[in-house]
């Protein structure tokens, strides 16, 4: 039977509601985050995208602007409002992170870390791996980003290409962890041409 996807089921209004209550102090935050009115003035840095390449589920990248120049392996294909990427930066190919972005409907008005909340990732049946995710907006950017706190990268990395699903869950204290599930088809190539790509700038 499909499932139907009401509006308080987007990933947007869940990672709102968990904000709000995992740290009751953010509800005016998150309150802000839904419905702030940006200026003009306020924008974010935008990075040139190119060298785009699809790759299944998932795309590749190279993300520039002026002399910085990011690798990005993204899973845009599981939700219309939700991205799980894999990023590289150029100098410093041997530190990757993964980043989740969840589209807000309006940009936002400052750069902030907004809470630190436990979460879990596992791929396919895979042990589960216990970490904290950050969540963090930009200001001048209609994006709402969990950066993840991950000892062993690299395994995860491997497991990833070789996997069908990445389940992402964060825990929303008494009640059951809000889950998200990401598509795997396509991230081993996505991310060989992301790292291939990186290394081979010469900025190791």
């Amino acid at each position: 039977m499909a499932q139907i996807m009401t509006a308080t089921d987007t990933p947007r209004f869940r990672l709102l509601t968990l904000v709000a209550m995992s740290f009751p102090r953010l509800v005016a935050v998150v309150m802000a985050v839904s419905l702030m009115v940006v200026t003009p003035d306020t924008s974010a840095a935008t990075f040139n995208t190119k060298d785009v390449t699809n790759h299944d589920h998932w795309q590749s990248m190279t993300l520039t602007l002026g002399g910085e120049r990011h690798y990005r392996a993204v899973e845009t294909h599981s939700y219309s409002d939700a991205t799980l990427s894999l990023n590289a930066t150029a100098g410093v190919c041997d530190l990757p992170w993964l980043e989740m972005r969840v589209t807000l409907e309006q940009q936002q008005g400052e750069s902030r870390a907004v809470n630190l909340v436990p979460a879990r990732l596992r791929i396919d049946e895979q042990p589960v791996i216990d970490t904290m995710a950050e969540f963090i907006t930009e200001r001048g950017d209609d994006g709402f980003y969990a950066h993840f706190y991950l000892s062993d990268l690299e395994s995860l990395m491997a497991d990833m290409r070789q996997g069908e699903q990445l389940f992402l869950g964060f825990d929303q204290e008494e009640r059951e962890p809000w889950y998200m599930t990401f598509s795997l088809q396509g991230a081993d190539a996505a991310i060989h041409r992301m790292l291939s790509q990186c290394k081979g700038s010469g900025n190791f």
